[in-house]
């Protein structure tokens, strides 16, 4: 087994500030950023905070931002980069340090509980579902969300604009309302809940621009902008301006 000395730079600080400190460190054959990592708090660093669990690309824990990239560390092996290459390693962007790599991503856990859950169908009991296999794989898509929060972190409706985030969900929580919306099942109209208004009005569709930036960083390749966003605003443009359904939700229907 080969091994190399890899020059990393590592963000260091906590809410109050810190930089960059300089690292060397033995790289081997098939190891990942995070393996790097741990080499450093076991060897040099051994106060250096970093989150992270099943080290197989699952749980989403490991996000860091890596040469300006969001990924997760342990799915990013050392072998895609120059080994003459000084390899930069910083904390998500987009929400608060709390020391080190580890970042308060509080913000997504406050937009999934504003996010409405499925409402189940009156008068079908559990074990009686039914979908189509169709309907099936399209919600399932969605499922695979690891929620890693790497779409969130590179939107720059929530990157670059503080003040956005108390009126958006960003990409990983739109999602979540789109795949309820395209639920089958979903009884949620049949409550008053009109999950397209909701989206455009509560939950900030309006200010993604499509720019499919959060789809790219998608570790599960949840094809999140074509397949959820997309679709998401030509129903809420529907619903809103399209003129025949306007004038049909103006018509009352006559009743036996």
């Amino acid at each position: 087994m080969s091994s190399y000395e890899a020059r990393f730079k590592v963000w260091r600080g906590d809410e109050q500030g810190g930089g960059l400190e300089d690292f060397s460190v033995e790289v081997n054959d098939g190891e990942v950023v995070l393996d790097i990592i741990h080499r450093l708090q076991s060897t040099q660093a051994p106060d250096l905070a970093v989150r992270w669990n099943c080290k197989a690309g699952k749980c989403g824990s490991c996000s860091a931002e890596i040469n300006g990239r969001p990924r997760l560390m342990c799915m990013t092996r050392m072998s895609v980069f120059d080994r003459a290459e000084t390899i930069t390693v910083t904390p998500l962007r987009a929400f608060p340090v709390i020391r080190d790599l580890v970042t308060n991503v509080g913000f997504n856990y406050q937009k999934a509980r504003e996010v409405p859950a499925f409402v189940p169908p009156a008068g079908v009991g559990p074990g009686e579902y039914r979908m189509t296999q169709e309907d099936v794989d399209r919600s399932q898509e969605f499922r695979k969300c690891i929620e890693c929060f790497l779409c969130q972190d590179t939107c720059h409706v929530v990157r670059d604009h503080e003040e956005n985030k108390a009126a958006f969900a960003g990409p990983r929580f739109l999602m979540r309302i789109a795949e309820l919306d395209m639920h089958p099942l979903d009884a949620a109209a049949e409550t008053g809940l009109d999950r397209k208004r909701t989206a455009q009005d509560e939950h900030g569709l309006g200010y993604c621009n499509i720019t499919k930036c959060c789809t790219e960083v998608c570790p599960e390749g949840i094809k999140i902008t074509d397949n959820a966003l997309i679709p998401l605003k030509e129903r809420a443009v529907d619903r809103k301006y399209d003129p025949l359904v306007w004038l049909g939700s103006k018509i009352r229907r006559r009743s036996s």
